[in-house]
């Protein structure tokens, strides 16, 4: 459910993207409605009611949840200011390199990789297997904030359609990767509490 809320102001943002632009009333005030200039203000806007709504709730923002608020507000707001999307495509870039430096510090800084530490609550596994997984999501971010970069600034005419549809798959394809590779400790570790029951 989290995933799919934190999915909503990209969602949103590539419906008035896509819409042919068109001026509208709002407010007293004649709009422009579809393109990169109000699917940008779109994205701000819903981020910040949507975030806005889950810190009422919870009392709490995660970590990557500011980030990315952070992140949408600051890029947003100079694509904005500049009329130009060239600040935007960088968004996901520096958001993607931004996680896999905090995963990478995380070998240096505390006693646990960070992946175990989002994770450890509700897995237990071997710690070289916690090292592997942290290398492998710094790997991962990595990969996806190049990738990010070379479609935004090489194919013009896709990369919103990259940012919302080849993000997700980029992500659901590595999660099921780390699912398969978690398996087998998840299964060793069900083998050894069936033993000494």
């Amino acid at each position: 459910m989290k995933q799919f809320i934190d999915f909503i102001p990209l969602l949103l943002f590539f419906i008035v993207y896509k819409t042919e632009p068109r001026a509208v009333e709002l407010l007293g005030h004649e709009v422009t409605l579809g393109g990169i200039f109000s699917a940008t203000a779109v994205l701000i806007i819903s981020s910040v009611v949507v975030y806005g709504i889950l810190y009422l709730k919870q009392r709490m923002l995660e970590k990557s949840q500011w980030l990315t608020l952070g992140a949408c507000l600051v890029f947003g707001s100079l694509t904005l200011a500049f009329h130009s999307e060239t600040f935007l495509k960088w968004k996901a870039p520096v958001v993607n390199w931004l996680f896999a430096l905090a995963f990478l510090g995380s070998h240096f800084i505390g006693d646990k990789p960070l992946v175990q530490r989002v994770m450890g609550h509700a897995l237990t596994l071997p710690q070289p297997v916690w090292v592997r997984l942290n290398i492998a999501w710094i790997v991962f971010f990595i990969f996806s904030g190049a990738a990010n970069l070379y479609v935004a600034f090489t194919y013009q005419d896709f990369w919103v359609d990259f940012k919302v549809f080849g993000s997700l798959a980029m992500t659901l394809l590595f999660l099921v990767g780390q699912g398969l590779y978690l398996a087998r400790y998840l299964s060793d570790a069900s083998s050894t509490t069936k033993t000494k029951d």
